[in-house]
């Protein structure tokens, strides 16, 4: 699949917002602790992909009610739904100057016709194809999820399956959708923002 870069202006996928706010001291204080065991850009992506992928759980397997958005947050509170975990590995990269961008799925509930917009992100680094870009999903492993970093083939925790209506947004996206982060925003609670997440990914253009 062919990647978008929505934006030509790379720098803009290295900023600091609301939600990727990686200029937080929390944020610079892993990545710098990360950084320190890795010696170039690849070895310190995987490193921060796993940190993220391994150390927080997703809030939907560990039945953890809590809501989180920022990546300091999630950093701190040790909990998020895969987009919020999104953000944290975004700006672990983006900490080490790693351009990095925000990524989405829509996939199916089961076999159903239910569906929900689920988060990932790509990492520009060199070497990697078709054009540098390469996405990661950090949502967490379980029974039946083996996502792996990986530059030179894509190992998600869930490849699309065309037939039941998923798709792979090809849009690099340098912030949180917006409808993706104001349900995260809005959320009371975990059991609240099942109810409210989009389940398909709404144009912002």
């Amino acid at each position: 699949m062919r990647l978008i870069q929505q934006n030509p202006d790379i720098s803009a996928y290295l900023a600091a917002d609301e939600a990727i706010d990686h200029e937080h001291p929390l944020v610079r204080e892993t990545a710098a602790r990360l950084r320190a065991e890795s010696p170039d850009a690849y070895s310190y992506a995987k490193a921060a992909y796993e940190h993220v992928r391994d150390t927080i759980p997703h809030s939907w397997d560990a039945d953890d009610p809590r809501v989180t958005w920022r990546a300091s947050d999630v950093l701190a509170l040790r909990t998020g739904i895969c987009h919020a975990k999104a953000h944290a590995l975004a700006a672990l990269l983006r900490a080490e100057s790693l351009p990095t961008a925000l990524c989405y799925q829509r996939l199916a509930a089961g076999d159903g016709p239910d569906s929900f917009v689920h988060g990932l992100v790509a990492v520009l680094l060199p070497g990697a194809p078709p054009d540098g870009w390469a996405r990661q999903d950090a949502r967490g492993n379980k029974p039946g999820v083996d996502a792996r970093f990986s530059v030179t083939g894509e190992r998600l925790a869930w490849p699309v399956r065309p037939q039941f209506g998923e798709v792979d947004y090809p849009e690099l996206y340098d912030a949180p959708h917006p409808a993706v982060l104001g349900a995260l925003r809005a959320a009371t609670d975990r059991a609240h923002l099942t109810r409210t997440l989009p389940s398909a990914l709404p144009t912002t253009g």
